[in-house]
């Protein structure tokens, strides 16, 4: 992994591809790579590091009027899994003969036979990679048709991958082919992209095609030839990206995860929009699939998700309980399958992914649909495998999160996994009024965030304090308590300060023995059940020598009076509250970032989408 981009058609091809990557840069990557053909032979160009050293590299070996005349190319950003960010590991890859080119996101798990197979035929291998070993394997396979050629060698692969190859001998066509890591066609006129990620297409077309697994598709600048790996024709609709260039841009912002944050009150308005019925004091999430009968007939809740969705999930399981009067419970999605769960047919599985391709979360979702659960997803990608795999679900139309660090999606996806909450509670034991009353409630959150981010300057100032520091907990009770993980997770991922989120009682387990005098320590003192509790454990902190940071409910002086240093949150519902309290701390996170100069936008060994397992 981590960005694919395919191009045919009458552009300067090498220009074209450079700027895809560009734009799937959000995603994580340490190196990068582009192959053209032009007369009749593959040109590759490789650098470790970013994508404009790529740029100047090939514009250094490559003659301007080869850049103006090639119209076909592959390129690829990688993000290291077999052998460390070298030149020699960069995609793209070469067949033995050179005349083969191969990018490729996710692993090949029999990597190892397939190489000493090869090794054994006489094949010599460069790099460390996977990735080789496929391209030698078509290359082996090729007998003067490429597109057989990759079928034959995906029939002998055992994992995951999403391709795209060409070949100096059929230089009028790209073969590209996917399982279980995302390919996405976009069809131009006269021009065809292929990309691992819509951002890499959206200034080109708005029409795309989103492959389904063991898909290979032959794509020429006119057309688009799906078939699955048996050459039996498949047909796949065109469908519509729904959002511009513009929306991948900073516009301004001196980073794209800071633009994101500002972006949460439309975010949140638009995930709310149209979705709460304030007559029945209920909410409307067509997508859902679910009679109200079915509704009722639930035994149980489960949440599946991976990192910042995880939490999400977690803060969904007090809303399910609390509200909806069900069991909830939340598994880690990489445990899921493994582990074997008790799952059946009067279960509800919920799974939250923001790009829709999480590959432990898509192997949950195929694991509960094969135990007869109800499966639905919470993914913000329209189009995303996940949500055409449930085939019900709900969309959190966040727009584009280009951010490594998530924070509009997971802001969304508490959002909508309370209106679901809703949704069941009032088919159970809700009543009307208590309905209406969260309703309004949850139409105020893109306000009670724009509040919280009116504090940005405060916010900053604060992080000064802290920005120096190596070590951080965060603590939390009830729905605050994934809040302080993820608040944990957000400075770690982007400041790479050492930081943990726990449950307020759990200091006095263990942790407390960490803290000494100057040591940061977030509380969550919003008003939410065991306030009384928290102000306990912050003097066991004070006691200590601990620095303390607080969140806080608007105008309650005598808890900010117990901080070093306090952010207030607006007073709402306790479930609600998680939101704007995020937020507070995504700003946080950021400004210790900012002021320890860290890459924001792109953490260091991070990627966007986690498409392996």
């Amino acid at each position: 992994m981590c960005g694919i981009v395919g191009y045919i058609g009458k552009s300067d091809a090498p220009t074209v591809l450079i700027n895809g990557l560009r734009r799937l840069e959000y995603r994580g990557y340490d190196s990068a790579g582009l192959a053209i053909i032009d007369d009749e032979r593959i040109i590759i160009s490789k650098s470790a590091g970013k994508v404009s050293s790529l740029n100047e590299r090939a514009r250094t070996d490559w003659s301007p009027d080869l850049f103006s005349r090639s119209t076909l190319g592959i390129a690829h950003t990688r993000w290291a899994t077999h052998g460390p960010p070298t030149e020699v590991n960069a995609h793209p890859h070469l067949d033995r003969t050179g005349e083969v080119a191969l990018v490729h996101n996710g692993i090949i798990e029999n990597y190892r036979s397939l190489r000493a197979r090869l090794e054994g035929k006489g094949h010599h291998f460069y790099s460390e990679t996977d990735t080789e070993v496929l391209a030698h394997l078509i290359g082996d396979c090729d007998k003067g048709d490429l597109f057989q050629a990759v079928c034959d060698a995906l029939h002998q692969v055992e994992g995951t991958f999403g391709i795209a190859v060409l070949s100096s001998r059929e230089p009028e066509k790209i073969i590209t082919a996917r399982r279980g890591s995302p390919i996405v066609i976009g069809v131009g006129d006269g021009e065809t992209i292929i990309a691992s990620d819509a951002a890499a297409i959206l200034a080109h077309t708005q029409r795309v095609i989103y492959l389904d697994d063991d898909d290979i598709a032959i794509v020429t600048a006119d057309s688009v030839d799906i078939r699955d790996l048996h050459n039996i024709p498949v047909t796949r609709e065109i469908a519509e990206l729904g959002f511009d260039a513009a929306a991948a841009e900073k516009c301004g912002h001196e980073h794209f995860m800071l633009k994101e944050i500002h972006e949460q009150p439309e975010a949140l308005a638009n995930a709310i929009r149209g979705r709460l019925d304030f007559n029945l004091g209920s909410s409307v999430l067509a997508g859902m699939g679910t009679s109200p009968r079915e509704l009722a007939d639930l035994g149980r809740v489960v949440l599946v998700g991976c990192g910042t969705s995880l939490h999400a999930g977690l803060v969904g399981e007090y809303a399910f309980e609390d509200l909806a009067d069900i069991h909830a419970e939340v598994q880690q999605a990489a445990e899921f399958r493994y582990r074997n769960p008790i799952i059946g047919n009067r279960d509800l599985v919920v799974a939250i992914s923001q790009s829709g391709e999480t590959a432990d979360t898509l192997a949950a979702v195929r694991e509960a649909n094969q135990k007869g659960a109800f499966v639905m997803s919470l993914c913000n990608v329209v189009g995303s495998t996940i949500a055409r795999e449930t085939g019900r679900g709900v969309y959190l139309h966040a727009g584009p999160e280009i951010s490594v660090a998530s924070t509009k999606a997971f802001t969304c996806q508490v959002a909508v996994l309370l209106m679901m909450a809703l949704k069941l509670g009032r088919g159970r034991r809700f009543s009307r009024e208590d309905g209406i009353r969260l309703a309004r409630e949850i139409e105020m959150i893109p306000a009670l965030v724009a509040k919280v981010i009116q504090q940005n300057d405060h916010i900053a100032e604060i992080a000064g304090t802290y920005a120096k520091c190596e070590h951080a907990f965060f603590i939390g009770r009830g729905p605050m308590y994934p809040v302080a993980m993820e608040g944990a997770l957000k400075l770690k991922e982007i400041s790479y300060i050492h930081a943990e989120g726990f449950h307020a009682s759990e200091l006095k387990h263990g942790p407390i023995a960490l803290l000494e005098k100057g040591t940061p320590v977030i509380a969550i003192a919003c008003d939410v059940p065991g306030k009384d509790k928290m102000l306990g454990n912050i003097e066991e902190c004070r006691a200590r020598g601990a620095h303390i940071l607080g969140l806080v409910s608007e105008g309650d002086h005598e808890t900010a009076e117990c901080m070093d240093d306090f952010i207030t949150i607006p007073r709402c519902h306790p479930l609600v509250a998680t939101i704007p309290a995020v937020v507070a701390l995504q700003l946080f996170s950021y400004h210790v970032a900012r002021l320890r100069g860290c890459e924001i936008d792109q953490p260091r060994n991070l990627a966007k989408s986690v498409t392996v397992e």
